[in-house]
């Protein structure tokens, strides 16, 4: 199999994706920081990390791949999120096409997926997640060729999923989590978990750049309080 590192990462534009895409990849190429996140990268400092949120087309339509953490971790135990983690020195300059080397290893290094069958179309402006001093960039991806995924280590993985864009649309999936730090922001109901913080509110935003986005009721609460 061939490596995130060798794999092809150049980006492919937006009319070499499906049509489905097509909106998401075009508004990619204008979203400013602030239309993401109110969390922005400090001036200096923070440790460059990538994701990579990565689409593909299943029985249901278009669906995002997932996984979700370990219990036994120390850090974000349990939580559904993308692929991804900090940047290796070998990955390259982080203001560069390290964030894109770096979202393909920790996905194939997390859930054995084939990185040659991924095609990059974009990526997002970087974000912050304080708790863990990380400044993200987010890689958006079609997954053009699919291959099996499944955890590769389970005591960092505990499982590797799909869920249809339509249902993370749906109404009903849909909610606001309530930390008891105070903090507020999306939260999606599915596949037998929450989705919350920052993988919840980069999902949130693709919803709407992409026009997949469906009236919901931000008024329904969802307490972290048992699950912080």
């Amino acid at each position: 199999m061939t490596s995130a590192r060798e794999a092809d990462r150049a980006p492919i534009g937006p009319d070499e994706v499906p049509d489905w895409l097509r909106p998401l990849a075009v508004a990619a190429r204008t979203i400013r920081p602030r239309q993401l996140s109110r969390f922005l990268p400090p001036p200096s400092g923070g440790r460059p990390a990538a994701v990579l949120v990565l689409f593909g087309e299943g029985p249901e339509g278009p669906e995002l791949l997932l996984l979700e953490r370990a219990t036994s971790l120390r850090a974000h135990a349990g939580q559904p999120s993308f692929p991804g983690g900090g940047l290796d020195p070998e990955d390259g300059d982080p203001e560069g096409e390290g964030p894109l080397v770096a979202a393909l290893r920790e996905a194939e290094e997390e859930t054995g997926l084939d990185p040659t069958g991924v095609r990059v179309f974009a990526t997002l402006p970087k974000l912050y997640i304080p708790v863990s001093d990380f400044v993200v960039t987010p890689v958006l991806g079609w997954w053009e060729r699919p291959s099996p995924v499944a955890p590769v280590d389970p005591a960092e993985t505990a499982r590797v999923f799909t869920v249809p864009v339509a249902v993370l649309a749906d109404r009903h999936s849909r909610g606001t989590a309530i930390h008891p730090s105070g903090f507020r922001g999306p939260a999606f109901e599915v596949a037998g978990t929450l989705v919350w913080g920052f993988t919840a509110g980069v999902i949130d935003r693709v919803l709407h750049y992409a026009g997949w986005e469906a009236p919901w009721d931000p008024h329904r609460e969802i307490s972290l309080d048992h699950r912080a």
